[in-house]
C-alpha cells in the first residue's frame, strides 16, 4: 500500500476547488462546529464564580447570581461587537483584521498571537477536561489519561482533515444533545422552583462555611472582581464565528451573524439557568463533583436524564476543542497571506481545509498536554487571558471604525484598505457599546493577569510578545527574500554566467550512475566523475568496473580522492566548493546526482539516504545547481 492510497483511505478522495461552496456549513452545522467551546463553558463557568466566592464564606455565594447576570450583560456587549465585526469584515479574520484595519500592525499581531495561543489551549484544556470526566466515571483509566488525551487529539485531527462539512455533521449530535439535556434539567428545575405541574419543590441544602480569612473592604472587593473575572470563562470561544465567516454558506456574513446571535442566546440561557438553580439549591463547589453534576442529580434524582447530561457533558468538553481546529488554521492562513506565518499555511489540502494549520495545532496541543500530563486544572490559569486581550483590542478597534463611519456623509462610503464602510445612522451608540465592552474586558484581563500570574499565567504574558516577535521575524524574512528576488533595476550583467562543467558524484558503477553520466555528457563537455576512495580493495573494484565502459568514460575526467575516514560526503562537498570558488568564481556549476528510487516507502528505509543528505549540504553552497537523475527500482 502506497502513502497516497493510505491517505485516500484515511482522509477520503480529494475535492475539486469548485466544490468549495458545497463544503461550506449551513447554520445548524456551523453552530455545532463554532459554538461547542462557548456552550461547553457552561459546564464550569458558574462553578468558577462560586469557587472564588466561597473563600468569603457560604453567605457570599448569594452574589453568584448577580455576578452571573453581569457576565451575561458583558456577553451581550461582546456578541453585539462581534456581530458588527462579521457584518463589516465579511472575509473573516475577527480581532486580527479589526485591529489591523483600525489600530495598526503591532496591535493586530498581539490580537492574533493571543488568539493562536488561546486556540492551542482550547484544544489542550478541552481534551484534558473531557478525559478527566471519563476517568472520573472509570477510575481504572486514570493512569492512562495522557494516552487517552493524545488519542482524542489524533481523532479530532483526523476528523477535521476529512473536511469542515463532515466534521460539522459528526459534532452536531453531541452538541445539540448536551444543549437539549441541560435545557430539560433547567426546565425541570424551574418547574419545581415555581411549583408548576404539581412538581415537588427543590430540595435546598443547608451549609455554613466560614470565610477562609478575615475580610477587609479591599479584600472583599478584590475577591468579587476575581470571581467576576473567573466567571468570564463563559466568554471563551465567542470570537470563533468572526474568524470563520467564509466557512458559511452564502450569504456568508448574514448567516454567520445570525449564528452568532443564536449561539449567544443558547449559551446565556444555559449559563443563567445553571447559575440561578445552583444558587437556589445552595450548592457548594467541590473537587469531587461539579456544580452541573450536583444540580442535575438534585433536580432529576439520578436516572436517565442525569446520565444523559453527564455523558454529553464529557463529549462536549472534548468536542469544544473543535473550535480551535476551525479557527487556528483560518487565522494562520490570514497571517500567512500577510507574510507573518509560513506561506504554506495558507494552502488548502485535498479536502479543502487548511491541513498545515490543523497539523501544527495538533502538534502544539499534544506537546502542551504532555508537558502538563493531561491535567486541565494546571492549564486553566493560562486559559482565557489571550481571548480577553483579543476581545479588548477587537472592541477598541470597532469603536475606532465607528468613529470613521461617523465622519462620513449620509449615503457615502470609503475603502479603508481592508473593507468598505458606509455611513450608519446609529454609529454613536454602537461606538459607545464597543467602548464599554472593551473597557470591561480590559479590566477583566488585568484582574485575570494579576490573580493568575503566579499560578502560571506568566507563561502567557511572556509567550504573547515572543510570538509577536516570531511573526515579525517571519515577515522580515519574506521582505528580504522579496527584495533579493526583485527584478527592479536588473541588468543581464548582474546574472551569473553558467560554467561549462558538470560534477557527477559516484560511489559505484551501475545502471543508475551510468545513466547520470550519459545525461551529464549531453549537457557539458567538461564532465568530472568524483569517487571518494576510503578502501583500497573497493577502489580497485571501482576502477575495473570503470574501464568496462570506455565508450561512456573516455571523455569523462575521473577525480579519485583518497580519504581515510568514513564520511565520504565531506571531501566530496569540499571538492565541489573548490571547483565553484576557485576554478569558476561567480559562475554557476552543475552537480548531477544519480539516485535509485525504490517503489515502496519501506524500500526507502532499507537504503542509505546519501543522496538526500548530499542535496541538503549542497544547498549551503552558493552558485551550485543540483540536478537529480532518478533510477526507479522495484521493492
Amino acid at each position: 500500500m502506497t502513502i497516497t492510497s493510505l491517505k485516500r483511505k484515511l482522509i477520503g478522495e480529494p475535492f475539486p476547488t469548485r466544490d468549495d461552496v458545497h463544503e461550506r456549513l449551513d447554520k445548524k452545522r456551523a453552530l455545532a462546529v463554532f459554538a461547542s467551546d462557548p456552550i461547553s463553558s457552561n459546564a464550569y463557568a458558574t462553578e468558577a464564580i462560586m469557587s472564588v466566592l466561597i473563600l468569603m464564606g457560604s453567605a457570599a455565594l448569594a452574589l453568584t447570581l448577580p455576578l452571573g447576570i453581569g457576565i451575561a450583560l458583558l456577553v451581550l456587549f461582546v456578541i453585539f461587537s462581534y456581530t458588527q465585526t462579521i457584518l463589516h469584515y465579511p472575509e473573516g479574520g475577527g480581532a486580527y483584521m479589526v485591529a489591523k484595519d483600525n489600530l495598526g500592525t503591532m496591535p493586530s499581531l498581539f490580537a492574533a498571537s493571543a488568539l493562536l495561543l488561546d486556540y492551542i489551549l482550547t484544544v489542550s484544556v478541552s481534551v484534558s477536561a473531557g478525559i478527566r470526566a471519563i476517568t472520573s466515571a472509570i477510575p481504572a483509566a486514570f493512569e492512562y489519561r495522557l494516552v487517552l488525551a493524545l488519542l482524542a487529539i489524533v481523532l479530532l485531527t483526523w476528523v477535521n482533515l476529512r473536511g469542515a462539512r463532515e466534521s460539522g455533521t459528526i459534532f452536531a449530535i453531541p452538541t445539540y444533545a448536551f444543549v437539549g439535556g441541560v435545557l430539560v434539567v433547567i426546565g425541570m428545575g424551574m418547574a419545581k422552583y415555581l411549583g408548576l405541574f404539581g412538581a415537588a419543590p427543590l430540595v435546598v441544602e443547608v451549609h455554613d462555611v466560614a470565610a477562609a480569612r478575615p475580610l477587609t473592604s479591599f479584600l472583599t472587593i478584590w475577591l468579587i472582581l476575581r470571581a467576576f473575572a473567573a466567571g468570564c470563562t463563559a466568554l471563551t470561544g465567542i470570537e470563533a464565528i468572526s474568524d470563520g465567516v467564509k466557512a458559511f454558506k452564502h450569504p456568508e456574513a448574514r448567516n454567520a451573524a445570525q449564528t452568532m446571535v443564536v449561539m449567544g442566546i443558547i449559551a446565556m440561557s444555559l449559563f443563567l439557568g445553571i447559575t440561578f438553580l445552583a444558587t437556589q439549591l445552595n450548592l457548594l463547589p467541590s473537587e469531587e463533583e461539579s456544580i452541573l453534576s450536583q444540580m442535575t442529580r438534585s433536580i432529576t434524582g439520578g436516572g436517565p436524564v442525569y446520565y444523559w447530561v453527564q455523558f454529553f457533558t464529557m463529549m462536549i468538553l472534548i468536542l469544544a476543542a473543535n473550535t480551535g481546529y476551525q479557527d487556528f488554521p483560518r487565522l494562520s492562513s490570514f497571517l500567512a497571506r500577510d507574510g507573518f506565518m509560513p506561506r504554506w499555511m495558507q494552502n488548502r489540502g485535498d479536502r479543502l481545509v487548511y491541513n498545515g494549520g490543523i497539523i501544527v495545532l495538533a502538534a502544539m496541543s499534544a506537546l502542551l498536554v504532555i508537558a502538563f500530563d493531561a491535567n486541565e486544572i494546571a492549564m486553566l490559569p493560562l486559559y482565557a487571558l489571550g481571548v480577553m486581550l483579543s476581545f479588548t483590542l477587537s472592541q477598541f478597534g470597532m469603536s475606532r471604525l465607528m468613529g470613521k463611519i461617523g465622519h462620513l456623509k449620509p449615503g457615502s462610503s470609503v475603502f479603508t484598505g481592508v473593507t468598505t464602510i458606509h455611513y450608519e445612522p446609529g454609529w454613536r451608540w454602537k461606538q459607545s457599546v464597543n467602548v464599554i465592552g472593551a473597557t470591561v474586558t480590559g479590566i477583566v484581563l488585568i484582574v485575570l493577569t494579576v490573580t493568575k500570574f503566579a499560578e502560571g499565567a506568566w507563561l502567557i504574558v511572556v509567550a504573547i510578545p515572543l510570538l509577536v516577535y516570531m511573526l515579525r521575524s517571519i515577515q522580515h524574512h519574506y521582505v528580504s527574500i522579496r527584495q533579493a528576488l526583485s527584478t527592479q533595476d536588473l541588468t543581464l550583467d548582474m546574472l551569473h554566467e553558467i560554467a561549462d562543467v558538470v560534477v557527477v558524484p559516484m560511489a559505484d558503477i551501475h545502471r543508475g550512475t551510468l545513466r547520470a553520466l550519459r545525461y551529464a555528457r549531453r549537457i557539458s563537455r567538461d564532465v568530472r566523475a568524483v569517487y571518494i576512495a576510503t578502501d583500497e580493495q573497493q577502489k580497485e573494484r571501482f576502477m575495473v568496473r570503470w574501464q568496462r565502459f570506455p565508450e561512456m568514460t573516455d571523455d569523462v575526467t575521473l577525480q579519485c580522492i583518497e580519504y581515510e575516514y568514513r564520511d565520504i560526503l565531506t571531501p566530496l562537498v569540499d571538492y565541489i566548493d573548490e571547483v565553484s570558488h576557485k576554478e569558476f568564481p561567480d559562475r554557476l556549476i552543475t552537480v548531477v546526482i544519480p539516485e535509485f528510487v525504490p517503489e515502496s516507502f519501506t524500500g526507502h528505509l532499507l537504503h542509505n539516504q546519501t543522496a538526500n543528505i548530499l542535496r541538503v549540504r549542497l544547498r549551503n553552497l552558493q552558485n551550485v545547481v543540483v540536478i537529480d537523475v532518478p533510477f526507479h527500482v522495484p521493492g
